[in-house]
């Protein structure tokens, strides 16, 4: 049995010590979700709805201990870290009012006397989350496939174990069933043997490209489903126009969130040549002005990566762009698992920091000729979960929506999950979609229902 440590990466604290879940412990777990699975499934939807408004409820009540765990495990500034509890209320009070109507049988006209898609849970779902948004991403899947009547195995990220030991005992402190919501304790091989368990039903993973292609393999070759949310290289776009004022915190926030780690985040700034110098004076003036410190304080705007290997991974993303010929109007300064806010420009379209996904306060400012070239540069990504356009030229936005073939297009605001709207992404982002109607439907049987009397 291998031990490993959760460590603050502000102050390298050792929080706590965990050992991971042997093959007999994952194997009761998995037994436990299997035998409440069936009575889980028959409670109606309206009770599994008030749980689920309870869960909400507990979440506003320990927004603060949630949010300190959040920021000891992974670094978020506090103020973000509640930020992040409240969205996850908000998910669960969206699906305990409307997923009755969600769920509801879906009536179709035939030759029979009654026909319709019942929408039945499928039973166990394994879901496999990351740490940069501990308990939304967490909230995002369960609030939907739980009140659909499916139960769920949660393996986190090694580095936020005691959000995931939170979340189990937050939902059964809502009175969810003993089995119904468990965390586990895993590493690849286990995942694998677990996928390959025929209680195991459909899998979803939030991480990397390199994970998802992992799972999605070992999901396809025991015919299981999946979806996947990978990597982001979002761009956002700048159209000579821009309201600049309006728009340039909205457009510092995109990129320097969570100290950047954020898989929507702005990455690639595509900025018209016509308003190219006013937007780079505005952005590095914002950027400088962001306070940089203690993820404990609440005025704190960027803290520490995660990890100390997240940011020489960034390191090398950069240095390698500098070695092109990108230019560092900002920051580049690392130690240990503190990284600067960054701005580099003078970026082509070769460089590491235009085609690959970096997780870090880092912005690679790119200059168009027109908006023509913005848009194709944009699109020229291999990744495609979203992209952002900032213009006072609302037709305009609106004829080049399907040139970019991301899974979300904002016009004059950052890209964001929302618990009203579908979210996923194309291409190498993955596929499938969380949250909305698209979201709870993922994890069901859409039975078809044919009747003749």
């Amino acid at each position: 049995m291998k031990d490993y440590q959760s460590k603050n990466p502000y102050n390298g604290d050792i929080l706590e010590t965990y050992s991971k879940d042997t093959e007999s412990d994952i194997n009761a777990k998995l037994d436990k979700a299997l035998a409440v699975e069936t009575s889980w499934a028959n409670i109606p939807i309206a009770e599994r709805c008030e749980l689920l408004t309870k869960v909400a409820d507990l979440l506003l009540d320990r927004k603060e201990e949630y949010a300190e765990l959040i920021t000891k495990e992974m670094g978020k500034p506090i103020s973000q870290s509640i930020a992040e509890i409240k969205k996850c209320a908000w998910a669960c009070d969206f699906y305990a009012l409307n997923a009755e109507d969600l769920l509801a049988d879906e009536l179709i006209a035939t030759d029979a006397d009654e026909s319709f898609i019942s929408n039945d849970p499928l039973g166990c779902i394994l879901a496999i989350m990351p740490w940069n948004y501990p308990f939304w991403q967490v909230i995002r899947f369960a609030a939907p496939t739980l009140t659909a009547g499916n139960t769920a195995l949660l393996k986190h990220a090694q580095n936020v174990t005691g959000c995931s030991i939170a979340l189990e005992k937050l939902f059964l402190d809502a009175g969810y069933p003993e089995g119904c919501f468990q965390s586990i304790k895993a590493e690849h091989e286990e995942i694998e043997k677990l996928i390959a368990h025929n209680g195991i039903k459909a899998i979803t993973l939030t991480g990397s490209e390199k994970a998802g292609k992992s799972i999605a393999r070992t999901a396809g070759e025991n015919l299981k489903k999946t979806v996947l949310e990978l990597g982001g290289n979002n761009a956002c776009i700048v159209w000579e126009d821009a309201d600049l004022k309006k728009h340039m915190d909205t457009m510092v926030n995109a990129r320097m969130q969570n100290t950047g780690q954020s898989c929507i985040a702005a990455k690639r700034f595509i900025v018209c040549e016509g308003i190219y110098d006013s937007f780079l004076e505005q952005f590095t003036e914002k950027v400088k002005a962001l306070i940089i410190g203690d993820p404990m304080q609440k005025d704190t705007f960027i803290g520490v990566m995660a990890r100390e290997d997240l940011a020489k991974t960034l390191q090398e993303q950069i240095d390698a762009s500098i070695k092109k010929g990108a230019i560092v109007t900002l920051g580049n300064k690392r130690d240990g698992t503190f990284f600067s806010p960054t701005i580099l420009t003078n970026v082509t379209v070769d460089m590491p920091v235009f085609e690959e996904e970096t997780f870090g306060p880092v912005a690679a400012i790119i200059k168009a000729k027109d908006r023509k070239e913005a848009i194709e540069m944009a699109a020229n990504s291999r990744l495609g979960l979203g992209s952002m356009l900032f213009t006072e030229d609302i037709d305009g936005a609106m004829n080049v929506i399907s040139d970019i073939p991301d899974g979300g297009f904002f016009v004059n605001d950052m890209v964001k999950s929302d618990p009203r709207l579908p979210f996923g992404g194309t291409k190498a982002s993955g596929y499938g979609r969380e949250l909305s109607r698209e979201g709870i439907l993922e994890f069901v049987n859409k039975k078809t229902v044919y009747i003749k009397k």
